[in-house]
């Protein structure tokens, strides 16, 4: 396995691990939101999303070929995008109150862009592995 793979695989994880830390604190109201837990507004739970395609694009990385990789560049450009969505959404500013905003929403945002960016250095190495297999056989 390469090491974008590797470390494609620990990006993913990232991204998990980040629905579950704090996205957002207000102070006015005392709420904590994270990516699986919003209660209170209207934001719903984006974290779900981010889980399934999250590990759909980590289970992608794991398999051969060419058909993989580029769905695997379809999924994880779309939780790139769907992490840039929450990272805007739950950091605007309403009737003039903006919320802190926390570690976890940073860790998807970085761990989604980083996910993305080993999808693009992965593809062509899959083509490269399989014609090395093919000559040693």
């Amino acid at each position: 396995m390469s090491k974008a793979k590797i470390f494609g695989l620990l990006s993913v994880a990232v991204v998990i691990i980040g629905v579950f830390l704090p996205w957002i604190t207000v102070e006015s109201k005392h709420l904590v939101f994270t990516g699986v837990s919003t209660a209170g507004s209207h934001f719903g739970e984006p974290g779900k999303l981010s889980i399934t395609v999250g590990v759909l694009t980590a289970v992608l990385f794991l398999l051969p070929g060419k058909v993989a990789g580029r769905f695997n560049l379809f999924m994880a450009a779309f939780l790139a995008a769907w992490s840039f969505r929450n990272f805007l959404i739950f950091s605007r500013c309403e009737m003039g109150e903006c919320p802190d905003r926390g570690w976890g929403l940073y860790l998807c945002l970085i761990g989604a862009l980083a996910a993305f960016v080993c999808v693009l250095f992965s593809n062509g190495e899959n083509n490269k592995e399989q014609k090395h297999e093919q000559q040693q056989l």
